[in-house]
């Protein structure tokens, strides 16, 4: 671990969704990094990905996999067996090489039973996403769980849990989902936040920079009371829906959509000490000609994009206090080069 020169992390600022694993498949590009690895989560999690116009998806296997950089599933992270050997089977049918996927031995394995808890007793109630993770990370902290290690199919793929060089670190979910501050208990059992990717074994002063991810509107999968199924019924946001295509990576469940919270989102960025925002789906407020956000609980209405963005610019470099740059996005596979400093 002494040899790591510095770490980058890409985390969520709103309620997953956010475009992360495009920055990540960004960032990825240059082929600055010797390590990408997911800190939290399991197999609730999907990143979508684009490769010279061509569809990806993963929910376990960090974004890494896609441009031969070692991809690893960290010791706070939990692991389906059947869905990870599924996604390895997915990943090298499209000629991608998974001897890269190391798992970590301190992982927590997803069981049947975890998954048929789930669904009886969380999904309908909660919203979960039905994989079995809340009760596989109460398990984990009752000290009844089992580890990767200890599983004999895994024993390939088992790492040596020895990092080196530069780290790019992939968030899951979003900070608005983390189990300490997100809308308890309509929220993931792990921490999305950046402090988190230290469970990966690095101290936090090698961090350099924090990649935070959100959507210039806002949505959100599954049960939650601050996002009511009356929205649903607003045409201008039902319009933002189609546009955006707002469905769940996971679990294919529409999202309910809602103008960005700026107020939520400053909270985010502070907090999770972002110093780069990427704002996402900026193409689809264009097309629909809606240009809204609400600040201090008051619904802003512009008549450009360009207004918008300029507003938002100044709220937020004003009030943010380690944030350095704002990345707008309106492209699904890429971002603009010239805006990341």
């Amino acid at each position: 671990m002494n040899n790591i020169k510095e770490v980058d992390i890409c985390c969520g600022l709103a309620w997953g969704d956010e475009a992360k694993g495009k920055i990540v498949s960004y960032l990825s590009k240059n082929g600055e990094y010797d390590f990408v690895c997911r800190w939290a989560g399991g197999n609730n999690a999907g990143h979508t990905i684009y490769i010279n116009g061509t569809k990806f998806k993963t929910h376990l296997i960090p974004s890494g996999i896609f441009y031969g950089i070692k991809s690893i599933i960290g010791p706070d992270c939990v692991v389906n067996i059947d869905a990870f050997f599924e996604e390895l089977i997915y990943l090298e049918q499209n000629g991608f090489n998974t001897d890269l996927i190391k798992i970590s031995p301190r992982a927590h394995i997803v069981t049947e039973e975890h998954i048929n808890e789930d669904k009886s007793k969380y999904s309908g109630k909660l919203g979960t996403t039905s994989r079995g993770i809340a009760p596989c990370y109460r398990d984990k902290y009752a000290r009844t769980g089992t580890r990767a290690f200890e599983i004999k199919e895994l024993q390939e793929y088992i790492w040596d849990e020895n990092l080196y060089g530069k780290v790019l670190c992939e968030g899951a979910q979003g900070f608005w989902l983390d189990i300490n501050y997100g809308n308890y208990p309509y929220i993931t059992s792990s921490n999305p936040l950046p402090y988190g990717a230290c469970s990966l074994g690095f101290s936090p002063k090698l961090i350099r920079n924090i990649y935070g991810a959100c959507k210039i509107y806002d949505t959100r999968a599954g049960t939650d009371p601050e996002f009511p199924e009356i929205l649903l019924k607003n045409p201008e946001l039902e319009l933002l829906g189609i546009l955006g295509e707002e469905y769940g990576t996971t679990t294919g469940r529409k999202r309910i959509t809602n103008w960005l919270n700026v107020n939520k989102l400053i909270e985010a960025i502070d907090k999770s000490g972002t110093t780069h925002v990427i704002i996402s789906k900026c193409d689809i407020v264009d097309r629909a000609k809606l240009f809204k956000f609400y600040n201090d609980n008051i619904l802003e209405k512009y008549n450009t994009l360009d207004k918008m963005k300029k507003a938002l610019n100044t709220i937020l470099l004003n009030r943010c206090r380690y944030l350095k740059t704002i990345i707008y996005s309106d492209n699904h596979e890429n971002i603009d080069l010239n805006q990341l400093i």
